[in-house]
């Protein structure tokens, strides 16, 4: 499966340690949409149609209600890339 380079980047940033955050309106619908990096930084790179697209892909998952994470299928999906750390 092919994945977009704003996909690839936002898995990436995930797999070091990232997360999304999500808030929802009153009617229990997600209404916004934040990437944080490890270092608690908001990445700007993320809307609704991207974080759609990435829980379509079973690549990020959130589990007892908390942030959004990568998935071992996510893992999969991100192609290494050089970096600083």
């Amino acid at each position: 499966m092919d994945i977009s380079r704003t996909e690839q980047r936002i898995l990436h940033l995930l797999a070091q340690g990232g997360r999304i955050e999500i808030e929802k309106n009153e009617k229990k619908r997600i209404a916004s949409v934040k990437c944080l990096t490890r270092d608690g930084w908001h990445y700007p790179g993320v809307d609704l149609d991207l974080f759609r697209k990435l829980k379509r892909k079973k690549a990020v998952s959130s589990s007892g209600g908390g942030p959004y994470r990568i998935t071992r299928r996510g893992l999969e999906l991100v192609r290494s890339e050089l970096d600083n750390r």
